[in-house]
């Protein structure tokens, strides 16, 4: 069942219905949360389409960007890693172990703490990280494109609060 009307989207449907079935109810923040939520739905679908066609999944790019990202040739502590990434010690090792396995990443040994060694990008995970780059960053841009520059600027913008808000708030 189809909630929109021409010119409407989906969430405007659903916040005419519970207009109508309860109108005393404030069901605004829907209109901002509900789209994030299914847009959020929709990019996350193209995008693992991307990140599979190069092999990988969205936790893997991550890794593989962040060690790019650094700008630490000799590479990241497997903790700073997991920091930057938002992971488990049990999740980060088995993305670890399954990049390590597939010849992206190396883990050397640490100079300056024996006890430790460094994630760093192999040549092949480079090259793959810059192909797939490519791939996810046109993809985005075509998600993209129905905006002109000032929307997706005030949309960035607005998207930034919310997050600081959140992000602040959040001590996980």
């Amino acid at each position: 069942m189809s909630l929109a009307a021409p010119g409407k989207d989906h969430v405007d449907g659903v916040l005419e219905q519970w207009r109508d079935v309860y109108p005393e109810c404030d069901a605004s923040p829907m209109a901002v949360f509900t789209r994030l939520y299914r847009l959020s739905k929709y990019v996350d679908r193209r995008v693992a389409a991307v990140f599979r066609r190069h092999g990988l999944h969205e936790g893997e790019f991550d890794l593989l960007a962040t060690l790019y990202r650094s700008g630490q040739p000799q590479g990241l502590t497997p903790n700073s890693l997991r920091e930057a990434a938002v992971l488990s010690s049990g999740a980060m090792t088995n993305r670890l172990d399954r990049l390590e396995g597939a010849g992206l990443i190396q883990r050397v040994p640490n100079p300056e703490d024996r006890r430790s060694v460094l994630i760093r990008l192999s040549e092949a995970g480079q090259a793959l990280l810059l192909e797939l780059l490519d791939d996810y960053l046109a993809t985005l841009h075509t998600l993209q494109a129905p905006l002109d520059d000032q929307q997706k600027t005030e949309l960035a913008g607005a998207l930034r609060t919310l997050l600081l808000t959140l992000e602040a708030g959040d001590n996980d």
